[in-house]
């Protein structure tokens, strides 16, 4: 996995984290949805970032 990669990786876990604590402590609905979102992002691009890794290894 490449320097670059790896920096994303965490960025998009760390983006994900930090929406599931805005989700958790939101006083109203578009805040809950708007933490919601950056988890379903973080989580999304990190699976991303693996299965490239994982698509480059095999060649495709």
């Amino acid at each position: 996995m490449t320097g670059a990669r790896v920096f994303f990786l965490i960025t998009y876990v760390v983006l994900g984290l930090v929406g599931l604590f805005l989700a958790a402590a939101a006083r109203d609905v578009g805040i809950a949805i708007f933490g919601w979102g950056l988890v379903l992002f973080g989580v999304l691009n990190a699976f991303n970032a693996i299965k490239v890794h994982f698509d480059e290894q095999e060649g495709h």
